[in-house]
């Protein structure tokens, strides 16, 4: 109670709108980065390498694979294993469960960042009225001075002023900057998904696709009967 009454004093007015956007942004950004720490762990290699050891037209070998994967943690384990359990549907219908997954995590990894943003925006707003209100308290004590001014008398409704701007500022930096940032990582994080998807789609067609350090894309067919090479600049 103490520290709320401090705060008080030195913030005046905006005191508790300031403390609930710094309590948002310090929930919603920790979140997110517990989110982080649940998505990351696992590449696309680790996931072309499981599926190297077995077999695009064997049934329960695809079925026992994404039987293993569907608890682990990553992100792209649950996405490959969803894909894997509907190996048995045309690809048409595969690619209309994979993308109904993406859109599901896409609103999943963005969530929260419109409000970091709205944050961002309100927070300066509510520091410039803090201000407004400082500089009227000083005014106040301006007008009801009778002898000389002197700068004791414009000390607390100045320093009012200053100090719920650099509050609002100090709150809207994170707010920007962590919503800006986690939503880049959330971008990449669905990119990796879509490109992984993909590649077990086509996998499940028969088509193993390899990249080449040149970064040429060659599909070849994964049975030994090859019937040719697909490349793509």
């Amino acid at each position: 109670m103490q520290q709320i009454s401090y705060l008080q004093d030195q913030l005046g007015l905006m005191t508790w709108p300031l403390l609930i956007c710094s309590a948002l942004t310090a929930m919603i950004i920790a979140e997110r980065i517990f989110q982080v720490m649940l998505s990351i762990g696992v590449g696309k290699r680790a996931i072309r390498h499981e599926l190297n050891q077995i077999s695009p037209t064997n049934s329960k070998e695809i079925e026992a694979l994404a039987q293993s994967i569907s608890g682990k943690r990553p992100l792209l384990y649950k996405g490959v294993s969803m894909l894997l359990a509907h190996h048995s549907f045309s690809k048409g219908l595969r690619e209309d469960a994979a993308g109904i997954w993406l859109q599901e995590k896409r609103h999943q990894l963005h969530a929260g960042l419109r409000l970091l943003g709205l944050i961002g925006v309100i927070s300066p707003l509510i520091g410039l009225l803090g201000t407004v209100l400082g500089l009227i308290e000083m005014f106040k004590g301006v007008a009801a001075t009778t002898g000389s001014i002197t700068p004791n008398d414009l000390a607390d409704g100045l320093g009012l002023a200053m100090r719920t701007t650099a509050a609002g500022l100090m709150i809207a930096l994170p707010a920007i900057s962590g919503g800006q940032l986690l939503g880049l990582w959330a971008d990449r994080v669905l990119a990796q998904l879509e490109h992984t998807l993909n590649y077990v789609n086509v996998w499940l067609e028969g088509m193993s696709i390899q990249t080449s350090q040149s970064g040429d894309t060659q599909g070849t067919p994964v049975s030994k009967a090859s019937i040719g090479d697909v490349s793509q600049a």
